[in-house]
């Protein structure tokens, strides 16, 4: 049952471990002022608070 929850899903968040969340699917992204929106098909956001692009994930947490 749970792989049919996936295949129907839009959007799919992953946990990695020891590392950043990994979004996929159909969603956008919307900056804090909501005038710029983008619509990437896969993020990569960091957990950890060390990135230097935060909201992004730049593997700071591997170094």
């Amino acid at each position: 049952m749970e792989e049919n929850n996936e295949k129907k899903s839009k959007v799919i968040v992953e946990v990695i471990e020891f590392g950043p969340l990994k979004i996929t699917g159909n969603f956008l992204i919307k900056d804090l002022q909501r005038n710029k929106e983008e619509s990437p098909g896969e993020v990569r956001l960091c957990r950890c608070g060390k990135s230097a692009n935060k909201p992004y994930c730049d593997e700071s947490c591997k170094k």
